[in-house]
């Protein structure tokens, strides 16, 4: 299946990059590692044994730790202040410094107002199983949950990130990192971040899979750009988010402006978002955006495919680019499914296209194809007053709307539909005013190749166009919904089912 052998395929690379798998610690023998642990029924003086344990993350600080060491904290208790991860502690290639809980559950550790772990110009480190908190992000938290800053060769998972003002997971001028499990809720800023400093190679090969955003409302300290996102990857290259879900983020960005994302980047080189989902994601009342992926200013030769998105106050899927913003081009969105999006935001659509930048040359060529955008109570598609661009391509999809299918004009007319189904609930066809889907075409020379039609006029008569009782990517396997009918008379012009009918019917293998 196309499932399998594209996640057998990345997970073949992941192994290569990180040399050990999803069981770095548990896989090696136990002769292999110095291991400490920690306990509150411990002492700082004793040697660190399981029988005689240390007390404090201090403690662990003050140790010089060696290559294939593993330092574990005894789950069900609570151990406060910063995990201190630098130089000195360092692993070597195939020889991991790891960080973990033993017994039954996850460690706390609690970091009040600072950050939980900081991991900065080290490498070859392992963290998992364990629980990061916070004050909480209004009541006296002022940092990041973890933050891998300058680092290489990092790989956390099966964490439980909350209550930080800024983001439970930040990963700032790093490479190598992998991400897995990783559950980031109650948060300010953001649940995860990458960024770097000035150019885009500074993050570079991340790997976020399996990884759940829930309910990052927004950094109350932020006024002046945008906060409580999901997942959002900046100033990188080579990222890839897999299987991963954002929801309920954003609510309570303090200010009206330029909104959050569920899942979204800017400024990226070859980002992947793929077999996500993302939905009632929100803003601030009278705020921008707040919609399920983005691709937003400077974003290049990037995708989003197999994806899912329903209940977002803003699009589904966002084609953005920002004044100041490099260059935005050779970008695809495919395969995805966009259910009743964009109905709080001024978009109104499932998918909305803005440039700020009033620039056509700096925004230029996407593809988007093999897409459902399902909108019962807006339109398919929004043109901002400001969205001129230098050509994209519309192939292949079907757009339901709840009566006009377009909101907004092409400005300059670049854009190209070829091959597409219209349908508008209430009226068969508007767009632009016009009822008649040939009239239409004829006036604006779209769904037409060598002067015939291309496009269609057909209700797709889908099964179960609902997404709502899902929320987690790895449930949509039993979802039958989004595949033409019997009686649907569109599924011989499309060859049989789209992609993502495919792809929910087969469902996702993890």
């Amino acid at each position: 299946m196309i499932v399998k052998k594209c996640l057998l395929g990345s997970l073949a690379a992941l192994s290569a990059v990180f040399f050990i798998g999803t069981k770095t610690i548990a896989q090696q023998k136990k002769a292999d590692y110095t291991k400490y642990y920690v306990s509150n029924s411990g002492n700082d003086n004793n040697p660190g044994t399981i029988a005689a344990p240390f007390r404090s993350i201090q403690k662990i600080n003050r140790l010089n730790l060696k290559p294939h060491s593993i330092v574990y904290f005894k789950a069900g208790e609570t151990f406060k202040g910063t995990l201190i991860i630098g130089a000195d502690k360092a692993g070597a290639v195939g020889q991991w410094i790891g960080f973990s809980s033993y017994g039954n559950g996850k460690a706390t550790l609690s970091a009040d107002s600072g950050r939980s772990i900081s991991i900065c110009k080290s490498a070859n480190v392992v963290v998992r199983k364990l629980k990061l908190t916070g004050l909480g992000r209004k009541t006296g938290n002022r940092e990041n949950g973890l933050a891998i800053i300058n680092s290489e060769n990092v790989k956390v998972e099966n964490l439980d990130i909350s209550g930080f003002q800024k983001s439970g997971l930040l990963i700032d001028s790093s490479s190598s990192v992998y991400c897995d499990g990783v559950f980031v809720h109650d948060n300010g800023s953001a649940g995860i971040t990458v960024e770097g400093r000035n150019s885009k190679k500074d993050s570079r090969n991340i790997k976020i899979f399996d990884c759940r955003a829930e309910n990052n409302p927004g950094d109350p300290t932020k006024l002046d750009n945008h906060s409580g996102n999901g997942i959002v990857v900046g100033h990188c290259t080579y990222v890839t988010i897999e299987a991963c879900t954002a929801t309920n983020n954003g609510w309570d960005m303090p200010r009206i402006g330029n909104g959050p994302v569920g899942i979204w980047c800017y400024e990226a080189d070859s980002v992947t978002i793929r077999y996500c989902l993302s939905y009632q994601n929100k803003t601030s009342k009278g705020g921008a955006d707040g919609g399920g992926f983005d691709f937003d200013g400077g974003t290049t030769n990037s995708i989003i495919e197999n994806c899912f998105s329903y209940g977002n106050q803003g699009s589904g899927y966002c084609i953005f680019q920002y004044w100041g913003a490099s260059s935005w081009h050779d970008n695809i969105i495919r395969n995805n499914i966009s259910e009743n999006d964009g109905t709080v935001s001024d978009s109104q659509a499932g998918l909305y296209i803005w440039n700020s930048s009033d620039d056509p040359k700096q925004f230029y060529n996407c593809k988007v194809y093999g897409n459902i955008v399902y909108n019962s109570k807006v339109a398919a598609i929004s043109f901002s007053d400001k969205s001129e661009n230098g050509g994209f391509d519309f192939s292949h999809n079907v757009f339901v709307a709840k009566d006009s299918l377009i909101k907004g004009r092409d400005i300059l007319g670049k854009c190209r539909f070829e091959g597409n189904d219209w349908w508008s609930l209430q009226s068969g066809f508007n767009a632009w005013g016009i009822k008649s889907f040939k009239a239409w075409a004829m006036k604006y020379q779209q769904e037409k190749k060598n002067r015939r039609l291309t496009g269609f006029n057909i209700d797709p008569k889908f099964n179960e166009p609902d997404l709502t009782r899902f929320t987690a990517v790895s449930q949509l396997h039993s979802f039958p919904g989004y595949q033409f009918s019997k009686s649907s008379a569109l599924k011989k012009h499309f060859g049989g089912d789209l992609e993502p009918a495919d792809f929910l019917n087969r469902g996702y293998q993890f």
